[in-house]
């Protein structure tokens, strides 16, 4: 969330960078600071309250001690005890009610965050070679069927729309493509991998700003208030959450593989065909706590670490930089990467890559302290997709398809899948 003393020293400031996003939070922030200052005021009258309570104390023990009658300062005791407690309740409703509006309210889009809405997103990157057919490429769902990789009806028989089952090779290629993606994260690039909870308090939805905005796009288990991950980043940034991390902790560089839950796959008529959304999917997330000086630069590094994926499995790619009404609810800059699928034709989202500056860090509790002795600090938290599966599974059917109906499988990628190529069973 927002620290309220930047909203009390740069009220207007915190205002413009959020209406690039595209709404207007004026009277929003102006409700927050009332509170605050409310908050605030209770707290000074029951100082000061407290300060007379105990001088009338003093001077009821000077009293008795010389026999006088003490009787009027013992009621006035009482009526400050009463007006204390007022206080007390008053300044406690003002902080929950404040601490429940920030909640509520997203990050600050960085500088270079161009205002507008989707049509304001700005390529600034892109790689890889667009593929070349003497054929007309099929898309990703016919060649699944018609290789016997892709089972989208039996899916829907046990689940509904949304929940694509693959099999065979297909089931062998994104078990291969996911133990690459680890691989290399570990090996190459430094991450430590862990393996998660999927499902989650509502603390930890809280804590990277799921929750409250977003409930209804999750799944939620009422019983035991539990909620399924739409995302390892949950799990993997609320690991540390509410410590204090020693200087030597940081940078904390992590990386996951889960399946992710979304209510909103195919909201807003949306192509759901294929592959392209559903309500289940696996993903390869990295998830990094950094100082806050180094956190830009760690947001180039760690989209970078996902771009190369993508050239090394012969996949077009570009990078494109959000603009603020496009933004992710705790993001204060992302970059999206996307890759050319020719049999559909289209651009698709693979990875999303983010730094939340210290927005996640203040909902989750998430310090450390820069040097034996000093002050702690609030870490900068970033994650991106490492890459998402379906998508990158389209991509790669599309890319590498042959005239006869069979996929080849990129070079890098062979040794982990055990084989050089998809065909149809004879």
């Amino acid at each position: 969330m927002l620290d309220i003393k930047r909203l009390r020293d740069d009220r207007d400031g915190v205002v413009a960078a959020l209406d690039r996003r595209g709404d207007s939070f004026g009277e929003t922030i102006d409700r927050a600071l009332a509170l605050d200052a409310r908050r605030r005021d209770a707290l000074t009258e029951v100082n000061d309250l407290k300060a007379r309570r105990n001088a009338v104390s003093r001077e009821v023990g000077t009293r008795k001690r010389a026999g006088e009658d003490a009787d009027d300062l013992i009621a006035e005791m009482r009526e400050v005890g009463d007006a204390i407690d007022a206080l007390d309740a008053a300044a406690k409703e003002a902080e929950t009610s404040l601490h429940d509006l920030l909640l509520h309210i997203p990050n600050t889009p960085l500088d270079e965050v161009p205002a507008g809405g989707e049509e304001a997103n700005r390529v600034v990157g892109d790689g890889g070679a667009e593929p070349a057919f003497d054929f007309t490429p099929k898309p990703h769902w016919e060649l699944g069927e018609d290789l016997g990789i892709l089972d989208l009806p039996g899916g829907a028989r046990v689940s509904g729309s949304g929940f694509p089952v693959l099999r065979g090779a297909g089931a062998r290629l994104q078990r291969g493509l996911i133990n690459f993606f680890l691989d290399r994260h570990v090996e190459r690039n430094g991450y430590t991998e862990v393996r998660i909870p999927y499902l989650v308090h509502r603390s930890a939805m809280t804590g990277t700003g799921q929750l409250p905005k977003f409930a209804e796009d999750s799944y939620h288990i009422e019983r035991d208030d539990l909620w399924l991950i739409p995302t390892a980043e949950v799990p993997v940034t609320n690991l540390e959450s509410e410590s204090l991390l020693e200087a030597d902790r940081i940078p904390l560089h992590l990386t996951a593989c889960s399946p992710c839950f979304r209510r909103e796959a195919g909201a807003a008529g949306k192509d759901t065909r294929g592959l392209l959304r559903v309500h289940q999917f696996d993903k390869v997330e990295l998830v990094r706590y950094e100082r806050p000086e180094e956190s830009r630069a760690a947001l180039e590094d760690l989209t970078r670490q996902a771009e190369e994926l993508l050239t090394d499995l012969g996949l077009r790619w570009r990078r494109v930089l959000l603009a603020g009404g496009d933004l992710g609810f705790s993001s204060a800059l992302t970059f999206d990467l996307e890759v050319w699928a020719p049999g559909v034709e289209s651009w698709l989202e693979v990875s999303s890559c983010s730094v939340f500056t210290d927005y996640q860090a203040r909902r989750a509790g998430l310090r450390f302290r820069p040097a034996p002795g000093e002050k702690p600090e609030y870490v900068h938290t970033l994650n991106g997709s490492a890459l998402a599966l379906p998508r990158t599974v389209a991509a790669l059917l599309e890319t590498h398809q042959e005239a006869d109906g069979s996929v080849r499988i990129p070079e890098v990628l062979q040794p982990w899948v055990g084989m050089d190529r998809i065909a149809v069973a004879s």
